[in-house]
C-alpha cells in the first residue's frame, strides 16, 4: 500500500506541474491576444486548471469499473473549488466581485449543477429502476457547454481591445516568453496532465481496493481535492495580486467546464451509473453554488467572514461523507 500511495503522490505531482505549465503557456497566449483578466479566468485559466479533472475522467471512462472515481472527482472538485478554494482565498484577502460575474457567470455555474441533478434523476422523473448519466445526457451537457462558449466568444470579440492591467501584463512581458515558448508550454503541460492523470486513476483505484472503501469516496476526497490543487494555487496567487477577476473567474469557469464539458465527454465515452445515496452530494454541489452567489451579492465582495463560512461548510461536508462511507 505504501508503494501505491507514493505513486499516487507522484502522479499528483506530475499532474499539478503539468497543469501549471499549461496555465503559464495559456495565460501568456491570452496576454498576447489582449484579452481581459475576467475572460482569461473564465476560459483559458479555467480550462488549464481543469485539465487534471479532464485527464482523470477521460482515462476513468476508458477503463471499465472506474466510473465512480471519475464522477466523484468532478463532484468533489466542484465543491472543493467553492468551499475550500474561494473560502481560503477570501480568508487571505477579501475578493471584490464584478457585477457581470454575479449576474451572468455565477448563475450559469449554478445552472450547470442543477442540470446535472436533473439529468441523473432518472428514477424520480421517469420511474426507471436505476439512474445514470447516459450518452444522450452527455450530449445535452455538451450542448450547454457550446452555448457557454458562444457567449464567451461574443464577449471576447466585444472586449478585444481591452488591455490587461499593467502589472499583470508587465509580469509576463518581462519574462521574455515568446509565442514559441507559450506553445511548447501548452504541449508540455498537456503531456504532464495526461501522464499524471493516468497514474492518479490507476493508483487511486488500487488505494480504494486496498483500504476497502468505495471509489466514490476516494474521488470525492483525495482525487477531488488533489485535482483542485491547480485552482487553489492559481486563485491564491491571483487573490494576493488583487486580481479577483481571475481568482473567482477561474473557479466559476472551472466548475462550468467540469460539469458541462468534462462530465459531458465522460458520459459520451461511457455512460456513468449513479446511485441513490449520491444525490446528497449533488444537492451539496448546488448548495455551494448558491452560497457563492449570495455571498457575492452582499456588497459585491466576498469578505473574510464569508470565506470562513465557505471553508467551514466544506469541512462539515468532508466529515459527512467520511462518516457516511
Amino acid at each position: 500500500m505504501i508503494t501505491t500511495l507514493l505513486l499516487l503522490i507522484l502522479g499528483f505531482a506530475i499532474l499539478i506541474k503539468g497543469a501549471g505549465i499549461l496555465v503559464d503557456g495559456a495565460v501568456v497566449t491570452a496576454e498576447k491576444l489582449r484579452i481581459s483578466p475576467l475572460i482569461i479566468g473564465l476560459t483559458i485559466v479555467a480550462f488549464g486548471t481543469s485539465s487534471p479533472e479532464l485527464a482523470v475522467n477521460v482515462i476513468s471512462a476508458l477503463h471499465p469499473g472506474t466510473s465512480d472515481l471519475g464522477l466523484g472527482n468532478i463532484i468533489g472538485s466542484n465543491i472543493a473549488n467553492i468551499g475550500l478554494i474561494v473560502g481560503i482565498s477570501a480568508l487571505l484577502t477579501p475578493l471584490v466581485i464584478k457585477k457581470v460575474l454575479i449576474s451572468r457567470e455565477i448563475p450559469f455555474m449554478t445552472l450547470s449543477a442543477v442540470a446535472f441533478l436533473i439529468l441523473i434523476a432518472d428514477q424520480a422523473l421517469t420511474g426507471q429502476t436505476t439512474s445514470e448519466l447516459s450518452r444522450a445526457d452527455g450530449l445535452t451537457l455538451l450542448l450547454f457547454f457550446a452555448i457557454f462558449l458562444y457567449y464567451l466568444t461574443k464577449t471576447v470579440f466585444a472586449q478585444r481591445e481591452v488591455v490587461l492591467e499593467e502589472e499583470f501584463a508587465r509580469e509576463y512581458k518581462q519574462s521574455g516568453k515568446t509565442w514559441t515558448r507559450a506553445i511548447l508550454f501548452i504541449l508540455g503541460g498537456l503531456v504532464g496532465v495526461v501522464v499524471g492523470g493516468q497514474m492518479v486513476v490507476g493508483q487511486a483505484a488500487a488505494l480504494a481496493r486496498s483500504l476497502g472503501v468505495s471509489e466514490i469516496l476516494i474521488g470525492l476526497t483525495i482525487v477531488g481535492v488533489g485535482t483542485s490543487l491547480p485552482e487553489l494555487a492559481t486563485s491564491i496567487a491571483a487573490a494576493f495580486k488583487k486580481e479577483a477577476d481571475i481568482a473567482v473567474g477561474n473557479i466559476v469557469g472551472s466548475n462550468i467546464f467540469n460539469t458541462f464539458f468534462i462530465l459531458g465527454i465522460n458520459a459520451v465515452i461511457s455512460p456513468v451509473p449513479f446511485k441513490t445515496e449520491w444525490f446528497a452530494d449533488a444537492w451539496v454541489m448546488i448548495a455551494f453554488s448558491l452560497m457563492l452567489f449570495f455571498v457575492s451579492l452582499t456588497g459585491k465582495i466576498i469578505r473574510r467572514s464569508e470565506g470562513f463560512l465557505l471553508t467551514a461548510g466544506y469541512l462539515a461536508y468532508l466529515i459527512f461523507i467520511i462518516t457516511r462511507n
